[in-house]
């Protein structure tokens, strides 16, 4: 039975509202504007909203929706619902919302408002300059990645209904210097399958899967009660994806299978696929990219089993070896996410691991590096890889609001041996380091600092007027070199922010590039032997570099 029905002062042409229970409610919507833009206050429950149309269920979102002041609006964009504007949107609130007050007072109600744009401009001090970010909204995996035609294509984890993860979907952006990025909409969204998690895409240029020659080929996972994986398929290079009808094409009996990777093998002349099973990996091949067959699994006893397995990736690599990527939450040398991988041998079948089963190699040292992959049809033959820059264990507070969670620069990875063990080099990619081409004289909050002749105890100090500061050390005895953040700025929103993080060496280190932008500092070692992802929230930016055994160099964007 209806309780109450009003019609939303000064919106009586947009807005009817139906107060059906103390956690339910309806509003008619009749708008010729493109979007809804809903107020979302993160302290509270989330409430299910449910799209109608003409009795039909078209979309379930899940908000956090303000009862009293409002953080900030996101958009929900009516015009995919059809051309007249008429949608019932159907609120089903959790928890125990009555705390603030009677259905009818949420401030949530006075708030909506009808609107042809949403405004994305900047309101955040640690937005990064050259870093990718989302308009708004989360951001946790990169997924989805492809080169293709000069242009780098994201995808990502996103979160287009708030700041907090929720609402899996294929957010997209392109660039053709890895440093500009151009936000080119959601071409996946949840279905009836699931929400859509991680996966990857592939430019099928001999047209295998019969989509068509070049298509664009994804693979995701559908999360819902069990996870499953899905295709999709785009003729447009991309930008608009086409869901395939046999979907899911892949299922397994495993509470935690998820993340497909595939990669052709030349070798072979099929796709291989990597999927991340719990604390394994499983292998798979194929002739067309719908009927895969199970290889092989790996695993078991080798590396760190100290968190579930996730976000794989495999690649052969100049010297012929082949690399596996198992990210991993948690386990990581400092605590929560980080990124693993083995060196070894890959026949289309199994993979063989070269080192000792308790022999774990990290890829960042850093607190946040995770979800590591690379993009699929890199040029010259290159393995560009990019990784969330975040931390699972405090990714949800750090200090924004408009946005959470960047993307590191990306970075060009190798291979070198040191005492017969072989490691993955990790370098920026040369498209970075070219955006780099003009020298400073002082230090800037979107800036490169070359650091030469490191001796044997080596300190570099980054420092501002209220004592905040970051202290890098090299250490040439215990061949290592660690930063320490613990009074880098902010770091009370999480106990276990504050953090000095360490990487060996691998042998003497002469030269370091250090990337600063508003919220990060990225180590690498100049041969690409070590690197150290951090984030810092400085309360003013740094502006004081001070450097004991060494010479640098400030470089700014060009």
């Amino acid at each position: 039975m209806i309780v109450a029905l009003v019609t939303i002062t000064g919106q009586a042409q947009v807005f009817s509202r139906h107060i059906l229970s103390d956690k339910h409610a309806m509003m008619s919507v009749e708008t010729q504007k493109r979007y809804i833009l809903l107020p979302i206050e993160e302290k509270e429950n989330e409430t299910t909203i449910k799209v109608i149309k003409d009795g039909h269920s078209m979309q379930d979102i899940k908000v956090r929706l303000a009862t009293g002041k409002p953080d900030y609006f996101v958009p929900l964009d009516i015009s995919k619902f059809g051309k007249d504007g008429k949608v019932l949107l159907d609120f089903s609130f959790q928890g125990n919302y009555r705390t603030v007050g009677n259905i009818e007072d949420y401030s949530c109600w006075q708030l909506m408002k009808e609107s042809d744009t949403f405004d994305t401009t900047n309101r955040e001090a640690y937005r990064p300059v050259y870093h990718h970010t989302p308009l708004w909204g989360w951001m946790n995996d990169p997924n989805g990645m492809f080169y293709k035609d000069g242009v780098w294509n994201l995808y990502y984890q996103f979160n287009p209904y708030g700041s907090i993860w929720g609402n899996m979907t294929w957010g997209h952006a392109t660039s053709r210097d890895l440093v500009h990025w151009q936000y080119e909409g959601t071409p996946i969204e949840p279905d009836d399958l699931g929400t859509i998690f991680s996966g990857s895409a592939i430019v099928d240029s001999s047209n295998t899967a019969g989509f068509g020659k070049n298509a664009i080929v994804a693979m995701y996972t559908s999360a819902a009660e069990s996870q499953t994986q899905s295709l999709a398929y785009s003729n447009d290079g991309g930008k608009t994806f086409t869901k395939y009808s046999g979907n899911p094409t892949l299922t397994a009996k495993e509470p935690d299978f998820r993340d497909p990777k595939m990669i052709w093998n030349e070798a072979t002349k099929e796709w291989n696929l990597v999927m991340a099973t719990g604390q394994k990996m499983n292998f798979y091949s194929s002739k067309d990219l719908k009927n895969w067959k199970y290889e092989s699994s790996f695993g078991e006893g080798y590396g760190c089993h100290k968190g579930v397995w996730e976000c794989p990736d495999l690649m052969q690599m100049s010297n012929g070896k082949w690399v596996l990527i198992c990210n991993i939450n948690p386990g990581g040398p400092y605590g929560g996410s980080a990124t693993q991988y083995f060196v070894g041998q890959w026949d289309g079948h199994q993979f063989t691991c070269e080192s000792k089963p308790e022999v774990t190699k990290w890829m960042d040292y850093g607190k946040d590096h995770y979800a590591t992959v690379t993009f699929s049809n890199a040029p010259d033959g290159r393995h560009v890889a990019l990784p969330w820059m975040s931390n699972w264990q405090y990714a949800a507070v750090v200090p924004t609001l408009q946005y959470r969670s960047g993307n590191g620069i990306p970075r060009d990875l190798g291979i070198f041996t040191d005492e017969g063990e072989e490691y993955l080099s990790v370098k920026p990619s040369p498209e970075i380091m070219k955006a780099f081409n003009k020298k400073a004289s002082s230090l800037g909050d979107a800036c490169m600092i070359e650091v030469s002749g490191l001796r044997r105890n080596a300190t570099i100090e980054l420092s501002n007027g209220k004592g905040e500061r970051v202290v890098m050390r090299y250490d040439a005895a215990e061949k290592s070199f660690s930063v320490d953040r613990m009074k880098s700025g902010k770091t009370d929103f999480s106990e276990v922010f504050p953090a000095v993080t360490s990487a060996p060496t691998h042998g003497k280190a002469s030269r370091v590039l250090i990337f600063i932008d508003k919220c990060s500092v990225e180590v690498f070692d100049g041969d690409g032997k070590f690197a150290l992802t951090n984030l810092v929230f400085p309360t003013k930016p740094y502006d004081k570099l001070s450097v004991k055994g060494g010479k640098a160099k400030i470089w700014k964007l060009k």
